[in-house]
């Protein structure tokens, strides 16, 4: 063998013998490997190879010393022995000393193999990775995780399903953040080599999500093992893409499952019903002890399931027993407490949620309604649906960052109930119907009057018009409604009415 070979390719190659440095520098590149049985046939001149040697170490330290002497004077720069282990530490010192990288190996003809590999036989050390990918996509895999953790095992790497904002999926370690960083995620198949690792990637073609790619990844890795690793990710990757869809079909149709539960949950009202008691339990859902819901929505096009995946993911984060499911264009929730909460436990758990709200601001434009903390199944209904009155609330305050907690309303979390009604919403459309003509203009205008305590100048700053357009829009709802503005209870109803329509 000729070729160069490098300490951290041979330690981070999966099947190495089970090679360690024990002694001597830990990053050393070697001219080529020298195979053989005993010391005597090692050739005369090393020329900055490794010596492999199959016998045994000599017993005594003085033979052992003399053994170490003996390999560094012929020119060799490393020696890897079977169980070298048994060298002491006065002969480990002396290969230190003389520049020597001492190793133990358990096999040392795998050991061997791998040099062999490495140094000489790019396509077997191709093939091989490629054969352990066919041998791992050929295992029943009961989701992508575990797909991935077969495939880390065989192939003895690290493995990672990614986006451009880090690792979705990794097992077999953790990609480094400035490998991940380095990643090009236009090309088909990209390779990386830092200091810090290494990682070969491809695309996932996956129909449902893009910009995804798979990476193989380790540390020490030469350009021989990341170009077969390369390899190993295209062959790997459609089985990926597969097991994508197959699980994203299945988390369709759990979240349709689970939606429909809850729905019919909530549609009993806190009525006793022992199969939707039984569905619940099913689903790992506990209806008695203390209750926390929450409730996020989007202020524009969300998609649920995926605001699903993020709330799922961000509830695991915060250590109390935690639920949630899709539930119309948003997602509903709840924490659930064994004993009733402290005061200050209840306020922990809120800042709790707040901050994962703050979170999905990041990626998805959505408002957080939290209810009030109730007790039994009854209790969680309305903690439920307070939760959902809070949140539309919050759909329409950025004053608050879009989270409102039901808690915190007071008098208008009463008016909100109250104008949600069904005999006052149609009474109130009826009662503004006037208004509604010319592009809803007069109802707007009203509307905000109203908001700004019946003051034309901050009502025309709000809307961006002029102060006298602001009076004449409003003297035009005052004659088309046929009301007195002047009366404070006249201008409450017609708040509310304005709140309920709008």
């Amino acid at each position: 063998m000729t070729d160069s070979l490098r300490m951290s390719a041979l330690l981070a190659h999966p099947e190495n013998g089970n090679v360690r440095v024990i002694a001597g520098p830990e990053d050393a590149e070697w001219t080529g490997v020298a195979v053989e049985t005993s010391e005597d046939a090692l050739p005369a001149e090393g020329g900055g190879r490794l010596a492999i040697l199959t016998q045994l170490p000599p017993a005594r330290p003085w033979q052992q010393d003399a053994l170490i002497r003996r390999i560094r004077d012929r020119g060799f720069h490393a020696l890897a022995i079977l169980d070298g282990d048994q060298f002491g530490a006065g002969t480990r010192a002396l290969a230190a000393r003389q520049g020597l990288s001492l190793l133990h190996v358990d096999r040392p003809m795998l050991l061997a193999k791998a040099c062999w590999q490495l140094v000489e036989a790019q396509d077997a050390l191709t093939l091989g990775y490629v054969r352990k990918v066919a041998q791992s996509i050929e295992y029943h895999a009961n989701d992508l995780t575990d797909l991935l953790r077969h495939l880390s095992s065989s192939v003895g790497h690290g493995v990672a399903l990614i986006d451009a904002e880090g690792a979705l999926l990794q097992v077999g370690g953790q990609l480094a953040a400035d490998v991940h960083a380095a990643i090009e995620f236009a090309p088909w198949v990209d390779l990386v080599q830092l200091p810090t690792g290494t990682a070969a990637s491809v695309r996932v073609d996956s129909p449902s999500r893009e910009g995804l790619r798979l990476a193989f990844f380790g540390v020490g890795l030469d350009e021989r093992q990341v170009s077969a690793l390369a390899v190993a990710a295209e062959v790997a990757m459609p089985a990926v893409a597969a097991r994508i869809l197959i699980d994203e079909v299945e988390e369709v149709n759990d979240a349709s499952v689970s939606s429909g539960v809850l729905r019919d949950f909530v549609d009993l009202r806190g009525t006793p019903d022992t199969d939707v008691e039984r569905r619940m339990l099913e689903r790992g859902w506990r209806t008695t002890g203390y209750h926390l819901a929450f409730r996020t929505v989007g202020r524009s096009r969300v998609d649920a399931l995926q605001l699903l995946r993020f709330v799922t993911g961000e509830l695991g984060r915060i250590s109390v027993d935690s639920h949630a499911t899709t539930s119309g264009r948003g997602v509903s929730g709840w924490l659930t407490f064994t004993e009733p909460p402290t005061a200050s436990q209840v306020e922990f758990y809120v800042a709790s949620l707040r901050d994962l709200h703050s979170a999905a601001r990041r990626s998805f434009n959505v408002a957080t309604g939290v209810g009030s903390l109730a007790n039994g199944s009854a209790g969680l209904t309305i903690s439920l649906s307070e939760a959902a009155d809070a949140a539309r609330i919050a759909v329409n305050r950025s004053n608050t960052g879009w989270f409102v907690r039901v808690d915190g309303l007071g008098l208008e979390q009463l008016l909100h109930a109250w104008t949600s009604n069904d005999t006052f919403v149609p009474a109130a459309r009826s009662l503004l119907a006037p208004l509604q003509s010319g592009g809803g203009e007069l109802l707007t205008t009203l509307s905000a009057y109203l908001d700004h305590e019946s003051a034309v100048a901050p009502t025309a700053a709000a809307l961006g018009l002029h102060r006298n357009t602001v009076a004449m829009r409003i003297q035009r709802a005052q004659d088309l409604l046929g009301v007195d503005m002047s009366d404070p209870e006249v201008r409450l109803a017609l708040h509310l009415a304005c709140r309920a329509v709008q």
